[in-house]
């Protein structure tokens, strides 16, 4: 049992495999070498700089970090990067292609981001939401956009902010 023990001290310590993927961000490639189990989360904000994505509870029960896969709703702290190699990838920073987006719009009239911490995941999300097609009223928006949380309690601003994009059918 000794010689057993004084093998696994005594054996050499590697660092893991990198893992080269191609990330499709905002209409741009971007290629990294990242460990097997970096999060799309730590590999947006810590690899690119892209922190407008927020890691609030890195458990996804928040939202906050919620982003778009091939147009999908995501929490980007649940999945791995090596897992969205070349996937298109949606921050909050490609939305509205230099303009706001009608969702930011709406959330900047109804004061729907009031600290602002959980609006990139709440925008992204309300986005997503609206192209799966299944809202037809403030009751189907208040369920699925029931994995963001707003700590705030901006939920009422939130809805209304989504109702009129939806009303309006103007949120590709």
């Amino acid at each position: 049992m000794d010689d057993n023990i004084t093998a696994i001290k005594d054996a050499p310590v590697t660092e893991p495999a990198m893992h080269k993927v191609t990330l499709n961000i905002n209409g741009q490639a971007h290629e990294l070498a990242v460990q097997p189990w970096v999060t799309l989360l730590d590999a947006l904000r810590e690899k690119l700089d892209l922190t407008g994505t927020k890691k609030g509870c890195d458990h996804g029960q928040c939202g906050a970090c919620t982003v778009l896969i091939n147009g999908k709703r995501v929490n980007s702290c649940l999945t791995l990067a090596v897992m969205q190699n070349g996937k298109e990838i949606t921050t909050i920073e490609g939305i509205g292609n230099g303009s706001l987006h009608p969702v930011q719009q709406a959330f900047i009239k109804y004061d729907a981001f009031q600290c602002g911490y959980c609006t990139p995941g709440q925008i992204c999300s309300a986005i997503g939401m609206l192209k799966e097609g299944h809202v037809n009223n403030r009751e189907d928006v208040k369920e699925l956009m029931s994995g963001n949380l707003c700590r705030c309690g901006a939920y009422n601003n939130i809805v209304e902010a989504i109702m009129e994009v939806r009303e309006a059918g103007n949120y590709e």
